[in-house]
């Protein structure tokens, strides 16, 4: 339920509350007030029936009426006093009665008390429909104030959300000065913090990698000036990976400038990229064409998102390692342990694997991956399989 629903039910439920409640007091009352003007009214004809009785004047009172009700005969029996009472279930409807004790006789008068109820009816009937306005009027009322918060809301959500995936630009408008405004300014705040943070960890970041590469340049010449044996061939190794992890920490830190990285797009056939970028890698990779087409993209790019989805399920995962292309769309998967849970909800993490299974590495190929797929507006998914292994899906439409 939304907070528009919500808030628009509370109104309405806190609208027929208060018209119940008024309600019923104006219900009262008014029936008070009916019920003591036609006591006056019947004890002022009955006052005069009395006087007439006493001067000898024909009237129109009742003397000793059988339909007298028995609780007010007794009352005027045992005490010389005047009393009314309202009979309700008097045939014919309810009957108002007075009566007092004249010598041995009790006279009374009686009225209808019908114009009465039907007034009262009528006043119930107006107090329902105005009840009922008033709850339709709150319903209308709660919609439009929920709808108002509602909007403010979600442009901050919206705003968050555009953070969460990488528009650090993003902003919102805040407008007035309540809670909802507070909430604005705090994204604002966050969003500002954030970049900050960012930018500053982008700097270090390529810092230090650009620091490195001169002296990892140096280590490459040098080791190629060492004589031939199994020391030359382990220090060459870890130089030609301390060299890669080099490259691919500043290429993440172009990645993460907005606008520096630009695609350079031409047509080519998905199938031959695909192709290419598999006998590049210099793996053994399977290559299954279900159905070819021509994309507008950046090829070296896809290269480069194919051949670290290749070296990620080498790494991480287990042969057969598979590409199937499907239109603008290219599959890897092999048939290793699968994704991590951490990586399925949240996405690659740079310096992250996400979980010992899934073998050594620092998290930066997935991380290009997303970037280099970000400046060609591809999108890229992550998914285990239900027969067992990974598949990271390249969709280029």
């Amino acid at each position: 339920m939304g907070l528009r629903t919500k808030t628009a039910l509370v109104i309405a439920a806190v609208a027929a509350v208060v018209a119940a409640f008024i309600g019923l007091l104006v219900h009262q009352r008014t029936a008070a007030d009916q019920r003591e003007d036609a006591e006056r009214t019947a004890d002022a004809r009955l006052v005069e029936a009395l006087q007439d009785r006493i001067a000898g004047v024909e009237t129109n009172a009742l003397v000793n009426p059988r339909a007298l009700p028995t609780v007010l005969r007794d009352t005027v029996t045992d005490r010389p006093v005047r009393a009314t009472y309202l009979q309700e279930s008097a045939r014919g409807g309810p009957v108002m009665w007075a009566a007092a004790r004249s010598g041995a006789d009790v006279v009374a008068v009686r009225r209808s008390y019908a114009p009465e109820v039907r007034a009262l009816n009528s006043l119930d009937q107006v107090l329902l429909s105005a009840g009922a306005a008033a709850v339709a009027l709150g319903c209308g009322l709660g919609i439009a104030v929920a709808a108002a918060a509602g909007r403010r809301i979600g442009a901050s959500a919206r705003t968050a959300q555009r953070i969460a995936h990488g528009d650090l630009t993003a902003r919102v408008t805040p407008k007035g000065k309540d809670e909802i405004a507070e909430l604005a300014d705090a994204v604002n705040t966050m969003a500002d913090a954030l970049s900050l943070r960012l930018e500053a960890e982008r700097r270090v970041t390529a810092d230090i990698a650009h620091e490195l590469r001169t002296p990892v340049a140096g280590l490459v010449t040098a080791v190629g000036l060492l004589p031939p044996g199994r020391a030359t061939e382990l220090v060459s190794g870890g130089v030609d990976q301390l060299r890669r992890l080099v490259e691919d920490v500043l290429e993440v830190a172009r990645l993460d400038v907005p606008g520096v990285e630009r695609a350079q797009r031409e047509e080519v056939s998905l199938a031959d990229l695909t192709r290419r970028a598999a006998a590049a890698t210099g793996r053994e990779v399977e290559v299954r064409v279900r159905r070819d087409e021509v994309v507008a993209t950046d090829p070296r790019r896809v290269e480069r998102i194919l051949a670290n989805l290749i070296a990620n399920a080498y790494r991480h995962g287990a042969p057969p390692v598979t590409l199937e292309v499907d239109g603008a769309a290219v599959r890897v998967s092999d048939r290793g342990p699968g994704f991590p849970a951490d990586l399925l909800a949240e996405g690659p993490q740079r310096f992250r694997t996400g979980a010992r299974e899934r073998g050594t590495g620092i998290g930066l190929g997935l991380t290009i991956v997303m970037g280099q797929a970000q400046v060609l507006g591809a999108r890229v998914t992550y998914e285990n399989l239900a027969e067992g292994g990974a598949q990271a899906t390249v969709d280029l439409t």
